[in-house]
């Protein structure tokens, strides 16, 4: 059989799809992918497995969750169930859809050629595609990560695998779980708790190190840790060390602590999200002579390019970020260097926000305070609890804050931080103001904030900055 040649190869149907528009059509295009999950469902693990049914079940949840703070506001509520199923069958029924509709769009694309197979790089200009082999003038890796498999006894027994789940399958489980163990502490681990515990299910979160979200500024991760622990069962500092069939059903969870004291818990599930690792490896990109970094990610330069400059790669197989908004932009840097590569440009320097949906919500941008400190960098820091402004009053909240922390010299945010209901609202806010260089005073003063909406605590947080800073340079002005 001879080699198919093409003009350009894709791999993966994520935010590489998104590259092919009518600008290509006269090209040759490979689109490769050999889907997510058991069903091979197109167009990337963000579709059908991550960002959007993940919050398409988060929403459900927070209002599920209502009940727990509507007693400070004088109001009895109260759930009476959730119709799993029902929930179930409204997100997938759209995001399958959607998936279904994608990948029938591109088959009818009279230059695509879409590739619905296991893929490996034979040398720098060759994949191997399932059985047959394709070579390509350009490549673009947008494959995308994958959960990191725990090397753990018992994991791999048969006979458990319908109860031992990751961040694909949990969401397509047939029923709930009435009990759930999560091993991790990042932002799934959180997400997921906050789910299930809304829906019934009665969490139990274990985390190997000593507090949750911990690449995040300590002093959010800190409340976070402990509002978690007040919706669910948060056992920090214990890793898992067996799994096995439990005798009365489910499952026996071994974890054990740095002491090598062994803790015991019985689950009806198991939800493995202890993090993610890019899938460079699984594409051999060494063999096409594409360098990786020490974490496995591929290495690529400001245009990402890779080290052979016909091989381009984004997202999550490239970008330690591993956001989905990240992973777009980058694709539209790549579009724009295959269109026009004696013009490239570069993807974009400007900060890179997180949103985390649990109850309640977080949203962070910027630098760490840990990190500040760390590198030895000067900066004034703000902390506004939501219970300082007319809106935290009317929420009765008593646990929310933002966090700024701005250059003294300059005024600038360095970084950011929201934590309470509409965080990723107010935290975008901030994430503006970094993004296009305005100062904390000229972001509070120079506009209207509409009394008393929530985000007059943005506007109380960017005041105190602004005034802390204007205090030091007038103490340096007399000194």
């Amino acid at each position: 059989m001879a080699q198919e040649h093409f003009d350009i190869c894709i791999i993966g149907s994520g935010s590489g799809n998104s590259i092919i528009d009518e600008q290509f059509d006269d090209k040759a295009i490979a689109l490769v992918d050999r889907g997510v999950g058991e069903d091979l469902w197109f167009g990337g693990t963000c579709l059908n497995a991550g960002c959007i049914p993940t919050k398409m079940m988060a929403a459900p949840a927070t209002m599920a969750a209502t009940g727990e703070h509507a007693g400070r506001l004088n109001v009895d509520l109260h759930v009476d169930g959730v119709d799993f199923a029902a929930l179930q069958q409204r997100v997938f029924g759209r995001t399958n859809g959607i998936s279904q509709a994608g990948l029938a769009w591109r088959e009818s694309n009279e230059n695509v050629t879409v590739l619905r197979e296991a893929a490996a790089f034979v040398d720098e200009h060759t994949l191997q595609v399932g059985r047959q082999t394709i070579t390509a003038a350009q490549f673009v890796i947008a494959a995308g990560s994958r959960t990191r498999v725990l090397d753990v006894p018992g994991l791999d027994d048969p006979d458990l695998a319908g109860m031992v789940h990751t961040s694909e399958t949990i969401l397509r489980i047939k029923q709930l779980p009435g009990r759930l163990v999560i091993v991790g502490g990042g932002v799934e681990a959180l997400e997921f708790g906050h789910i299930f515990t809304s829906f019934g299910s009665r969490v139990t979160l274990v985390n190997r190190s000593d507090r949750l979200l911990r690449k995040i500024d300590e002093e959010l991760a800190r409340r976070a840790t402990e509002l978690a622990a007040q919706r669910f069962s948060v056992r920090l500092n214990q890793e898992l060390s067996s799994v096995e069939p439990a005798k009365r059903g489910g499952l026996l969870l071994r974890f054990t602590d740095p002491s090598g004291t062994e803790y015991r818990y019985n689950a009806d599930a198991l939800l493995l999200v202890p993090g993610r690792v890019p899938n460079g490896d699984q594409l051999n990109v060494t063999a096409a002579g594409v360098d990786v970094d020490a974490a496995g990610f591929v290495v690529t330069d400001e245009y990402q390019r890779t080290s052979r400059p016909h091989i381009w790669a984004l997202g999550d197989v490239c970008d330690p970020h591993m956001l989905k908004h990240v992973a777009n932009a980058e694709a539209r840097t790549v579009q724009h260097n295959l269109l026009h590569p004696d013009e490239p440009v570069t993807r974009p320097t400007v900060p890179v926000p997180q949103a985390v949906f649990t109850q309640p919500p977080i949203m962070v941008v910027g630098a760490t305070e840990q990190a500040l400190r760390e590198a030895g960098t000067d900066y004034v820091k703000v902390v506004q609890p939501y219970a300082t402004v007319a809106y935290g009053w009317a929420l009765e909240d008593e646990t929310g804050f933002v966090k700024l922390l701005v250059d003294p010299a300059t005024g600038m945010l360095l970084g950011a931080g929201v934590i309470g209901p509409e965080a990723p609202d107010l935290g975008q806010l901030l994430v503006t103001a970094m993004s296009f260089g305005i100062d904390v005073g000229t972001m509070a003063r120079g506009q209207y904030w509409a009394h008393p909406e929530l985000a007059e605590v943005v506007e109380n947080a960017l005041l105190s900055a602004a005034a802390e800073c204007d205090r030091r340079a007038e103490q340096e002005g007399r000194s």
